[in-house]
């Protein structure tokens, strides 16, 4: 009797790749998002803060802050084998706005991270996503020192839709960053079959 391998083989799926954004205001973790998830080396834009730039950028609560991302940070994580998620992180500053609607193109999906102590730094990125019909997550970054409120009450203070999934997350930590950015595509999936289906009569 003759042993040999199957002749035949497996035939290599071909992922489904998806672009999520990853937003909010200046110093709140989108840069650290990125790096603590990208399973290659991320591609930054930072540029150390310069004099010039104190008279527009708004560094109240971030003092200690030294860089700032001045085109976007990009990222890959696969989720399953045949889903990968290529991560765009926004600029946070408002002269950097420009860039968003080019970044934005073919979007999936958003996270949205905010910081309590500096919750309004959000309104605009988060009214961004609504005005344009992108889904988005809230991920409300843990840092040290900031005092952590309830669900509802940060919810209340956002504004945002009862639909809109909020979760705390630690931008530093790879399996909480996951969690949020599986938030995001299941929730972007739910909202594109529920816009699929028919208007009942």
């Amino acid at each position: 009797m003759v042993f040999g391998r199957s002749s035949r083989r497996e035939t290599p799926v071909e992922p489904v790749t998806l672009k999520i954004l990853v937003a909010g205001g200046f110093g709140v973790g989108k840069t650290t998002l990125v790096g603590a998830v990208s399973e290659i080396k991320p591609l930054r834009t930072e540029e150390t803060l310069s004099e010039a730039g104190r008279p527009v950028d708004d560094l109240d609560g971030v003092e200690s802050k030294s860089t700032t991302t001045v085109a976007m940070d990009f990222g890959r994580i696969t989720l399953r084998e045949d889903l990968v998620l290529y991560l765009f992180g926004t600029p946070g500053q408002d002269r950097f706005w420009f860039l968003w609607d080019e970044l934005a193109q073919g979007a999936l999906g958003a996270v949205v991270l905010v910081d309590t102590r500096r919750l309004e730094d959000s309104f605009a990125a988060i009214d961004y996503f609504e005005r344009r019909g992108i889904p988005f997550t809230v991920g409300v970054n843990r840092f040290e020192g900031a005092d952590e409120y309830p669900e509802e009450t940060v919810r209340a203070a956002l504004d945002l839709d009862p639909e809109v999934p909020l979760m705390t997350c630690d931008a530093r930590e790879r399996e909480s960053v996951k969690s949020v950015l599986v938030a995001v595509v299941e929730h972007a999936l739910v909202r594109s079959t529920r816009e699929r289906e028919p208007a009942a009569t």
